[in-house]
């Protein structure tokens, strides 16, 4: 078998700075019993890293990473032993990127690529179009050539600087809104109100032209339970996808963010989602995953078995796709989480696979148990 270069990252076969094929065997023998059925192996290093395990099955793991929290050798160590891609939670960000008109701040940007090459991680960009966290300076456009002359500098100066050295980027993030009532679907934002439904067109085709290589992926939340109003969002999102595809808009992915709760419910509409993206030739990376544990008693000692089980749940559902080649956490420890502030004043939450001291949770063993349990038909069909 063949692999062009989008391929090769997508598998993790190319380093993201081109330096080369890597090996994706695995480092050893593993248990073969399912895992429901053994006590899970509580070394998280080498051949039991999520890293390693991910690459078993053909995956890229890893995190939302803030480059001030990598001077902190604990969370630097535990990235590089744990992921085989990151990206960057508000480094690449307009907000970072754009403190003026004419104006690029690239230092956090530029940190965070240095490490993950040197690392030989991955990186994905995260995003080059977005409805917040806009600098004050951009929501005061109001001329459709201003906002198209400012969305295809930023994305061209940005998307060239890394062209060749990124995995992928979240080129489009979050332009469906089903409750604002449009016929397409499509959210009211700045840049909808600008330039109009096109500026995502525009977007994907001035990335594409500013790095040939790099997979291009839109990125969305609300679409993984089985309620009424995640239903209405995944049809507005394949209405979406299909329009692209119909013009030969330049997508190669789509993002689901899997913010998901301990109190819902995965099944058959996720799936079908996921069967109709791949049919559409578009690969799928579970983009930013966390578990919201609000609903759950802060009292109740099982706490964190809850969060492991809703891990386990929809990673064992998702990941019977083959479209799915990334799972990434949003966010590395339970201390630096943004449902900490998101969801209001939550310092208790535990949404993610490591605790405030970097030790591995309940979830990290539920996590790489699920990669180990992934079909055989869907690694043969890869």
């Amino acid at each position: 078998m063949s692999f062009d270069r989008r391929e090769l990252l997508r598998y993790g076969l190319l380093s993201a700075a081109g330096a080369g094929l890597t090996s994706l065997l695995g480092c050893g023998p593993k248990v073969s019993a399912p895992a429901s059925k053994l006590a899970p192996v509580r070394d998280i290093s080498g051949q039991w890293s999520l890293r390693a395990v991910a690459a078993e099955h053909r995956l890229l793991t890893g995190f939302a990473v803030d480059p001030e929290r990598l001077k902190d050798h604990r969370c630097a160590s535990l990235v590089k032993q744990q992921a085989s891609i990151i990206v960057p939670e508000n480094a690449m960000k307009w907000g970072a990127l754009r403190p003026a008109r004419g104006r690029f701040r690239f230092d956090q940007a530029d940190t965070l690529l240095t490490f993950a090459e040197e690392n030989h991680i991955r990186l994905r960009g995260h995003t080059l179009c977005w409805h917040r966290d806009l600098p004050a300076w951009v929501t005061a456009i109001n001329s459709a050539d201003d906002a198209r002359n400012q969305l295809v500098e930023h994305i061209q100066t940005v998307v060239s600087r890394y062209a060749g050295r990124m995995h992928s980027w979240d080129v489009v993030n979050e332009a469906v809104e089903v409750k604002d009532n449009r016929p397409d679907g499509l959210r009211n934002s700045p840049w909808l109100q600008t330039i109009g439904p096109d500026y995502i067109e525009l977007a994907f085709q001035t990335a594409r032209m500013a790095d040939p290589a790099a997979l291009l992926s839109y990125n969305d939340y609300g679409m993984e339970d089985e309620t009424y109003d995640a239903e209405q969002k995944r049809s507005a999102v394949l209405l979406l996808l299909r329009r692209l595809k119909a013009r030969n808009v330049p997508i190669d992915a789509v993002g689901i963010q899997s913010h998901i709760c301990a109190c819902a419910q995965y099944g058959a509409g996720l799936q079908r989602f996921m069967a109709r993206v791949r049919e559409m030739g578009l690969q799928i990376f579970l983009s930013e995953m966390d578990v919201k544990d609000r609903e759950v008693n802060r009292q109740d000692p099982r706490r964190d078995t809850v969060v492991a089980q809703t891990y386990s749940q929809y990673l064992n559902l998702a990941l019977a796709e083959p479209a799915v080649s990334a799972v990434l956490f949003w966010g590395v420890d339970d201390g630096q989480s943004w449902l900490r502030y998101e969801q209001g004043s939550d310092e208790q939450a535990r949404p993610l696979l490591f605790d405030r001291l970097f030790l591995p949770k309940e979830a990290f063993y539920a996590v790489r148990a699920a990669m180990e349990a992934r079909s055989e038909i869907v690694r043969t069909s890869l």
